[in-house]
């Protein structure tokens, strides 16, 4: 059950020992109390920093925490811009003046974004602990938790005021928050999968389809009720974006159809997923050079970049970084899963922005141009164009989910490779509408090739069925061993994962970490106004024997990066490696990202300039 954000209040305040209270002036400031020191972060950043730890306790939910963190930066956004006469706000438009502007913004924030807060995670998972955060957060910046007061012209009230409009927009945007983001309207066409069990069947090969697992846990860590995978987020392409157009049909940018099954497409994107897979043995001997140097640069949907020739801060050409190919493979998905400690793609590239804003080699002008600003006036107009944007690609790539409801590669794959084999009329377990054979890749277990010694000897009992060189599945013992590549059964193909997870509750088209990433990264190259991160590299360390679905990498791996759009792409790439999207979903996320982040980016200066 969701508690109402006055009794939040009161629980809060009972556990603290306090009373409600009002008044005007400086009476939301506590007595005798010392700040924290904030050293080089705003107060922004500080909220900013506690919605993602609330995120990294819940149940991830992409949309969620994506609507999330814009509400919230709109907020902030709207307690700091009531004092710059300029500017224009997004749940409010009011115009206050104060003696000390600086300290009557860091306590509108504070109230507007503590509010906010409450009310939006009254239900969720890890619940008291969030609770507690958000009190110590107020207690440390020297704020009254029981200041409520809504009426006059302190910050407080303002901030209270602010938080009141957000709630109150977020009951009718459409994203259910009564039902608790639920769509009961929406239902399945396939019967679950049974991830145990070989083969999917499917009334549709087209729609999407649930998993049935012994035990689901989400990839923080938390259990997940029930044994049968719920849509996540159906409804979303009706929720209110920030810059998209007004929706049709629940879908606010159409990336076009899919290929069909039966189509000669569909069969290849599943065989492109199997050749992904394949990649993931690090005793294979594979190296690939993954330096800026020799990767990125790609055009826009593609990957078909050569890299960058230099690094533009240093001038120097960038240097190779030759690492095993199923290291990178697995670094590269296990990074890109959820998010450093699972605060989900959205609160992932908040992150992100987070370390470029601290970063020495950056000057903050805003846009590249202009003088310079203090961090409080980078941090809210940041967030603002960021979270718009990442909202935005939510909203557009479930939307995208909603209309095509399209099947995950571990559907695809089993359902097709229990058809048979679509290559050879003349041959064992042929139907038209089967994988199609790729000599090593894809093929047929015969007496012969299943003979002692030869490379199907494992599977004799199989002879006849269609069989997938690739990753071999869930280790008995993830700490000390690896899987590594072999030839298995297609009817039993399982995505790089944690056997308590396999692949997201949603439908597969489009990516939305593909979406989320380019989005963000637009907003950041525009932001920034270079596409380069600072100093011309971001650097993501992976110690050896860090990951989590099997030991590995065999050595210490560290991932690199020349630009934004380079680290979105290989968010995309990395859902490929993992076997839980196709090609289409990346390339067709990766478009739809970049109009998402384009256009947060042009509403966003709007509002800064007060032209909205």
């Amino acid at each position: 059950m969701r508690w109402p954000a006055v009794v939040l209040v009161a629980l809060v305040l009972a556990s603290a020992g306090c009373s409600l209270g009002g008044g005007s002036g400086g009476a939301y400031l506590a007595g005798d109390c010392v700040r924290r020191d904030l050293g080089s972060h705003s107060v922004a950043r500080v909220w900013d920093e506690a919605l993602l730890e609330a995120i990294r306790r819940d149940t991830p939910a992409p949309t969620v925490h994506a609507r999330n963190l814009f509400h919230v930066s709109a907020a902030m956004w709207d307690a700091w811009a009531a004092y710059d006469p300029d500017a224009a706000g997004y749940f409010v438009e009011e115009q206050l003046n104060a003696d000390d502007v600086q300290a009557a913004r860091e306590a509108a924030i504070s109230y507007a974004a503590y509010r906010l807060l409450l009310h939006r995670y009254s239900y969720a998972s890890g619940l008291q602990e969030t609770f507690d955060s958000l009190v110590a957060t107020m207690e440390s910046l020297c704020y009254r938790i029981d200041y409520t007061e809504t009426d006059g012209d302190s910050p407080a009230a303002l901030g209270n005021r602010i938080a009141a409009a957000a709630i109150a927009f977020g009951r009718e945007d459409g994203a259910g928050e009564e039902l608790r983001y639920a769509d009961p309207a929406y239902e399945p066409v396939n019967p679950p999968l049974v991830v145990g069990e070989p083969g999917a069947e499917m009334r549709d090969p087209n729609r999407w389809q649930p998993l049935a697992l012994a035990k689901i846990v989400a990839q923080n860590g938390l259990p997940v009720p029930g044994r049968v995978q719920t849509f996540v987020g159906p409804q979303w392409g009706d929720v209110a974006g920030f810059a998209l157009p007004g929706a049709r049909d629940g879908v606010t940018i159409d990336p076009g159809p899919l290929p069909r099954f039966g189509e000669p497409a569909f069969a290849e994107m599943a065989r492109e997923v199997i050749r992904y897979s394949s990649r993931l043995d690090p005793d294979d001997g594979e190296t690939i050079d993954i330096g800026p140097g020799a990767l990125g640069g790609n055009t826009l949907g593609r990957n078909d970049g050569r890299g960058h020739d230099r690094n533009p801060s240093t001038g120097e050409p960038y240097a190779p970084n030759v690492v095993p190919r199923a290291d990178f493979a697995r670094a590269l998905a296990e990074f890109w899963a959820d998010g450093p400690r699972s605060e989900t793609p959205p609160g992932h590239w908040n992150t992100i922005a987070n370390e470029v804003s601290d970063s020495r080699d950056l000057e903050l002008r805003i846009g590249g141009r202009g003088a310079e600003v203090d961090r409080l006036e980078w941090d809210v107009k940041l967030y603002l164009a960021l979270n718009g944007a990442v909202h935005d690609a939510a909203v557009a790539a479930w939307g995208a989910k909603g209309r095509y409801d399209s099947a995950r590669p571990i559907s695809m794959i089993r359902y097709l490779g229990s058809k048979g084999q679509s290559s050879d009329p003349d041959g064992p377990s042929y139907d038209p509408e089967g994988l199609t054979l790729e000599r090593g890749l894809v093929e047929v277990v015969t007496r012969a090739s299943s003979a002692p010694g030869e490379r199907h000897e494992d599977l004799a009992d199989h002879v006849g069925e269609v069989v997938v060189r690739t990753w071999a599945g869930f280790p008995d013992d993830p700490v000390a061993r690896h899987s590594g590549v072999r030839w298995i059964r297609a009817v039993d193909w399982v995505p790089y994962q944690l056997p308590t997870f396999v692949t997201p509750a949603f439908a597969g088209y489009v990516s939305g970490h593909s979406t989320f990433s380019r989005a963000a990264a637009e907003v950041l190259t525009a932001f920034t106004g270079s596409s380069y991160f600072p100093g011309g590299l971001y650097e993501l360390p992976v110690p050896a024997g860090s990951l989590d679905v099997e030991r590995g990498p065999s050595t210490d791996v560290t991932l690199q990066w020349a630009t934004y759009f380079d680290a979105a792409d290989a968010a995309g790439v990395s859902r490929l490696y993992m076997g839980i999207h196709v090609s289409p979903d990346d390339s067709g996320g990766r478009r739809m990202g970049a109009q998402c982040g384009r256009d947060a980016w042009a509403l966003a200066q709007r509002y800064f300039e007060g032209s909205i």
